[in-house]
This record gives C-alpha cells, structure tokens and sequence, in this order.
C-alpha cells in the first residue's frame, strides 16, 4: 500500500501566484487532456432523471448514458471546445453491483473514443466510485462487503476506461452528522481531526494502488458528507452560518490526506476546500460554484472559481430544458465560462478577473470568506506547520472563528445577533478541547462510542 508523505511546505508561498487554469503538478490523461496547463477546461456532471435501477432496466440505462454523453459532446463539437472532462459519478446501485458500474464506464468511454476519432476532441473520464459504506450505522468502514464491493468498483471502472478515480468518502460521518445539528463542537473535531484522517489513509492507499497498476489518475476526494450537509442545512435555517463556514475550513486537513497517500488531482469539485490543497501541493483542482444552481444553492458561486483548473456543474439530471436536455445545456453554460477566464488569461487580465471573482462573494456570507484566497493561503501554511491531523483540524477552526470575528469588528461582514451568539459558543468550545487527540479519543468513546466502531478506524 502507498505511504503517505506529510506535507510540510507551500507550493506557493505567495497568494498572488495562483490563478485558476494553471497548477504548478500539471496532470495530462485521457485523449490527451491538460489539466492545469493554462486554460480551464469544463468538467460536465449528469445523472439519471428518477428512474428504477435493476436488472431488467439496465439496457434502458445504459442507452440512456449513452444518448447523454453523446449529445454532451455534440454540443462541444459544435462550440468548437477543444477538450473537456467528463464526470460519471455512480449512483449507490451502480457501486453496490461493481459489474453495473464498469459497463456504463466502458459505454461511456466508447462514446468519448468515437468523438476523438471523428472529430479530434480531447476527453477524459472521472468516474467517481459511492461511499456506500455508509448506509449501515455504525458503519464497517475496513472490513465489510460494502467496502470490498467499493474497491472492486475502483477496479474494474479503472479496467474499463476511467482515466481519474475520485470518490466522495465518509469516514467520520456517523459522528460528524449528530454532532452537526446538536452544534456539538467537541463531536465534529473528533470527527474530523481523528476518525475521517485515519479513514482517508486507508481508502486512499488502496485507491492509489488500484490507479498506479492500471495506469490512471487517483484524482482526489472531497469533503461534501461533511462541509457541503452544513451548508445545505443553514441555507435551510437548521444551523448558523458560522457553524457551516467552521466546517469549510476544519475539513481541509483531511481531504489533503488524499494528496499525501499519493494522489494527483484534479481534486473534484465538490470540495471547496480545495483551494488550500492547492496551495499546499500545486495539483490542479476541480471546483464549482453558480453553474452548479442545478444541483444545489450556494453562497460560493463566484468565488469558488478564482483558482480552478477544471469548471464543474457539480450534477444535473437528463431532463428536456427549452434548450435541450439539461446535461448538453449544463455543457453550454460550463464552455463559456470558461472561455470567459481563458481570454482573461489570453488578454492579461486573469488576475483582474480572479480577484473579481473574490470581491463579489466575500463579504457576503461567512462561509464565502471561508474562500478568500488570503484566508485559503493562511490556511495552508496553518497546516504545514501543524504536528499531526487533529492540530491542524484545530487550527483550522481557530483560524475560521478569528477571521470571522475580525472581519465583524472591522464592519466587513455583517451578521445578525444570533449568529454572533453562536460565533461566540463555538469559540469558547475550540479553546476547550483537549491537547490531544488521545484525549478527545478518550472523551469521545464515552460521548460517541455508540456511533462508530473504533476498530474500523485502527482505534
């Protein structure tokens, strides 16, 4: 199995230096696709409109990716994009049934060949493997049929055409999940800084093996189970907003364990927390922000794209849009985004559009600030100097409660009483936690021991 690597240094030591279309570990794969090279490129995401998955309506489904995938790249051909990445991120049935999912990667792959043969159009494919481990609680997150069947997964979609293997894992989600809307700050720490590091470096180890013998990308994970739940809750009221923007920077030291394990990005784009990983390793990151309205709202939609290298829609159904079905016209909206920060770049104007990008978001919403590129940056060098993954999980939730409370009392962002009674509580409960990882793991057994089993994280 692959060792992991700690990082101890910035690959950019200076926030001006990064920009989004350039990285400084470039990744080349599928039909010869430069990600991070200086251009960003789209990376289009689409699903099944509801529909049985089984058996007897596999044929239906399989035809049905097809006919997506096909008109996708019709619609590039014709807007004379030059290359684009595709996303198949696996439905639970499509993991739970390894075989299932291999296919429909070995159809989509053939659609993509036939594109380049005709018509020259750089593609690769991301398919990105269910956590299914997840649907039991407390879950077997190293020795279940779940997890076997999740590796087989990785294995034959690798044998069948993936050129990047992502996944969106979630070790720690069974505690991280209660302990977000009990506001149990001790819990998420916990659940973040010990369960979800050790979980990465299991899962990762084995991904980056099965991508290193067939010769393909280990992409990268993200941390939607987590800081992307938190965000869909306080848009819907049910948490603070400073609760979520904690969560934004807490979950970056364990997606970076994905890095050190081995992998090479893009990260996907679902992982706002990506632009730290950046910073730190220089591999080029998937991110997505308002062409991402389809699958869910957020207060990210500008600034989510000031360092990306591959511009994501995040997922949209195959459902018939005025303008074609919803997939082709996801990949319209994708293309000229992206042309867009392309000619910025081509004309000398990157940075100026970057820091557009940032400026009007920021302000906004706690969890935007989260992603201004001064706070991404001050984050990774947080981390770097950190001595092991509950450090830097409790760095990163200090540094998030002081550049919120600095950016109040400077008149920058303003948030209503009882969000500043909760940026106060949560404060007070990050200068409580213990010294040790040991020791929350003592405390936590106690509180939680009910919701995870320790064995399955080598506890």
């Amino acid at each position: 199995m692959a060792e992991r690597r700690l990082a101890k240094s910035l690959a950019y030591e200076s926030v001006d230096e990064v920009i989004f279309g350039f990285a400084k570990r470039p990744v080349t794969c599928g039909h010869g696709v430069n990600i991070g090279c200086g251009e960003v490129l789209p990376e289009v995401n689409f699903t099944l409109p509801p529909m049985p998955i089984r058996d007897e309506t596999l044929p239906e489904v399989r035809q049905r990716f097809r006919e997506m995938v096909t008109r996708i790249l019709q619609r590039a051909v014709h807007l004379g994009q030059e290359a684009l990445v595709l996303e198949f991120e696996q439905l639970y049935e499509m993991t739970r049934n390894p075989d299932w999912g291999a296919i429909i990667t070995s159809d989509i792959k053939k659609v993509m060949d036939e594109f380049n043969q005709k018509h020259g159009l750089k593609t690769a494919l991301r398919v990105t493997v269910a956590d299914i481990r997840d649907e039991e609680r407390p879950p077997k997150m190293r020795t279940g049929v779940p997890t076997a069947k999740m590796l087989q997964a990785f294995e034959l979609c690798a044998d069948a055409g993936a050129d990047i293997l992502s996944i969106e894992s979630t070790g720690g989600k069974e505690v991280s999940d209660r302990a977000l809307v009990e506001g149990d700050i001790e819990g998420l720490i916990f659940a973040l800084g010990v369960l979800a590091p050790r979980d990465m470096e299991f899962l990762w180890g084995q991904i980056v093996d099965i991508a290193n013998r067939h010769g393909v990308v280990a992409g990268g994970d993200t941390a939607c189970g987590f800081a992307n739940t938190a965000m869909q809750l306080a848009h819907q009221g049910l948490i603070p907003k400073v609760l979520a923007a904690v969560m934004r920077l807490v979950c970056a030291p364990r997606s970076l364990v994905a890095v050190e394990m081995g992998a090479t990005g893009p990260l996907k784009d679902c992982g706002y927390e990506n632009p730290v990983i950046k910073f730190i390793t220089g591999v080029p990151i998937s991110m997505e922000g308002k062409s991402s309205a389809c699958a869910h709202s957020s207060p990210l939609g500008n600034i989510a794209a000031a360092v990306c290298d591959l511009w994501s829609n995040e997922s949209v159904q195959d459902v018939r849009l005025l303008g074609g079905f919803a997939p082709e016209v996801f990949t319209e909206i994708l293309i000229y985004d992206c042309r867009l920060m392309n000619t910025a770049l081509k004309n000398g104007q990157g940075k100026c559009l970057r820091d557009l990008l940032v400026e009007s978001d920021r302000f906004r919403d706690p969890q935007a600030l989260m992603l201004d590129l001064t706070v991404m940056h001050e984050a990774a060098k947080r981390i770097v100097v950190s001595s092991d993954d509950y450090h830097r999980t409790v760095a990163m939730a200090k540094l998030a409660v002081e550049t919120i409370q600095d950016a109040v009392n400077d008149g920058k962002l303003s948030l209503p009483e009882r969000e500043l009674r909760w940026l106060a509580m949560i404060s007070e409960a990050i200068q409580a936690l213990p010294s040790s990882a040991e020791q929350l793991t003592e405390r936590a057994m106690v509180v939680w021991g009910d919701a995870f089993v320790p064995s399955e994280y080598g506890l």
